[in-house]
């Protein structure tokens, strides 16, 4: 059984922590808060023996095995050095940070100390994914040509300005399904090579809340992306081929338990289109408890990073980079 901690006690750790608990490999058995009350009722509710009012302290629990940073992403990095310094593995929440330099840190650090350290892009270690990346990457789909893809909530009023607006709390998702699409059907590579145009709108907490953001990769692939956190409640995401189109019918980044929806459609030649191919990935699981397994599974292997689909460290710098040149694309537009 692998003990957790639970760094935060919003929304996100009540849904990692029943996660957790539907595990059979898993168990929690600490969570560290800053407002006493909210930390008890916490607790209480899922219960949850050890509780502290210094993150520092639930870390270094001697019970703990692993640390899910569920805190805003300007502290990740912070808190991702204590938990690897101290021999713990760390499953943080998107995106990795703020700022390219701490997310350099952030990876240094876990490298440097050789402990286990994933994203919690969650999404991607939903079985849907590795049906994706074998539709994807054995040829059948035909040569990449395109990608677009949106992803909007009306969640700017309920998250912390610190976090840095909608590119980091939303625009992470579409940008990571966007990298390993890339990645799966032109190789490691061809996502860093790049050129990038966007605009956005700066709201009154000077964070990026609305942008979108065009892209032309050196192998002649385009792709647009757009993001927004003051309206909407919805998702779209495409990749066109030369010989069709695939799409998601249900949200990418929410599979849930049950169903989860993609069409194939082919081109046909010369009447333009044929009926979609519907195809349905069923899972018992939702996509939070893939990613505790997916972390059970590797702690298992004595890993220090994961696996595809789910991001690897570098994986993570690269998608980081992507958000960062989006940002700055948008301020000087």
């Amino acid at each position: 059984m692998i003990g957790w901690a639970i760094l935060g006690t919003g929304f996100i750790s009540n849904t990692v922590v029943e996660a957790i608990q539907a595990s059979d490999g898993s168990r929690v058995v600490a969570v560290g808060g800053r407002n006493p009350e909210t930390l008890a009722n916490f607790a209480a509710s899922h219960s949850i023996d050890n509780t502290y009012l210094d993150h520092h302290e639930a870390i270094n629990d001697p019970q703990v095995d692993a640390v899910y940073i569920g805190l805003p992403n300007h502290k990740h990095r912070e808190f991702t050095d204590f938990a690897s310094a101290a021999g713990k593995a760390v499953l943080s929440e998107k995106s990795l940070t703020t700022t390219m330099e701490d997310a350099h840190a952030l990876v240094d650090s876990v490298r440097a100390n050789g402990t286990f350290f994933v994203e919690g892009l969650m999404y991607l270690a939903h079985p849907l994914f590795q049906t994706v990346t074998k539709l994807l990457g054995d040829g059948r789909l035909g040569e990449l040509r395109s990608v677009s893809g949106r992803y909007a909530a009306p969640i700017a009023a309920v998250v912390n300005p610190a976090g840095m607006g909608t590119l980091y709390n939303l625009g992470c998702y579409p940008v990571s399904l966007l990298h390993l699409v890339l990645q799966t059907m032109s190789g490691d590579g061809a996502f860093v090579d790049r050129r990038l145009t966007a605009v956005g709108t700066i709201g009154a907490d000077d964070t990026v809340e609305d942008a979108a953001v065009s892209v032309r990769f050196s192998n002649g692939v385009l792709a647009t992306l757009q993001s927004s956190d003051n309206y909407g409640n919805g998702s779209d995401f495409a990749i066109s081929t030369d010989q069709g189109v695939l799409r998601f019918e249900t949200n990418p980044w929410l599979p849930a338990a049950g169903s989860n929806v993609l069409t194939w459609t082919p081109f046909d030649g010369e009447a333009g289109r044929i009926d979609p191919e519907r195809i349905d990935i069923v899972s018992e699981h939702d996509a939070f408890y893939h990613q505790i397994k997916m972390v059970e599974r590797h702690l298992a292997a004595a890993d220090t990073e994961a696996d595809r689909p789910s991001p690897r460290l570098a994986d993570s710098l690269e998608i980081m980079q992507f958000l960062t040149d989006w940002e700055a694309a948008v301020r000087s537009s």
